[in-house]
């Protein structure tokens, strides 16, 4: 399954890629229609949405995105929080699937885009210069912050796409945007809500199915 977030890209890459492929067929010039078939093929996996099998435990958070675990740390002081944040990082790399899903169910309560850099998110530094998008989610019943996700763009990733407003509700796993290409998406979680690391650094995750983080029960 292709993601709607990405639907004019692949459209496009599978205009071009059949078209490519039938001149091959047709000129019987093989190595283009090769070429053209796989580069078609890798072009599309970076747009791919495989459903996932997401936890019912209401006391976990769930990874918002594929990749790897890049950092596992305290923030001292969370701005939209007004407290401190456990923040754990996942870059994601241009195999890695680029859809972002929500950790938890919340309620959307504010959305705030920053323009910035666009570094290679394989330096720590991208996740503080580049330009990203921080989706912060709440309780709806108290209003009280529950988590906030930080769409991070990258080298390659030069659009970062949210799909929701301030005040959708979001089920934990529900999908809300992506970035498209390699980039870095960031977990906060409020300290109130004493919340424990599920994951190590290195490990591979998958958006709405790996538990990232265990709350006080």
């Amino acid at each position: 399954m292709l993601t709607s977030y990405g639907k004019r890209e692949w459209l496009t890459i599978v205009v071009i890629g059949l078209s490519l492929l039938g001149a091959g067929l047709y000129l019987h010039w093989w190595w283009l229609a090769i070429v053209a078939a796989l580069l078609m093929l890798a072009l599309l996996s970076f747009f791919r949405d495989p459903p996932r099998r997401i936890p019912i435990d209401r006391a976990i958070l769930v990874a918002p995105a594929d990749g790897h675990i890049s950092s596992i740390h305290e923030v001292e002081q969370f701005e939209p929080f007004g407290e401190p944040a456990l923040c754990i990082r996942i870059f994601l790399s241009v195999l890695d699937v680029h859809v972002n899903r929500s950790p938890c169910h919340g309620q959307v309560a504010s959305i705030t885009h920053r323009p910035g850099r666009y570094m290679n998110a394989l330096n720590p530094q991208s996740a503080a210069v580049n330009e990203q998008n921080l989706v912060v989610l709440v309780n709806p019943a108290h209003q009280r912050p529950v988590a906030a996700v930080n769409q991070i763009s990258g080298a390659i990733a030069r659009r970062i796409v949210c799909a929701v407003t301030p005040g959708t509700l979001l089920q934990r796993g529900q999908r809300f945007g992506m970035i498209k290409f390699g980039s870095t998406t960031e977990l906060y979680i409020p300290r109130s809500l004493q919340p424990q690391a599920a994951v190590t650094l290195g490990q591979k995750v998958h958006g709405g199915q790996t538990i990232v983080a265990r709350l006080a029960s």
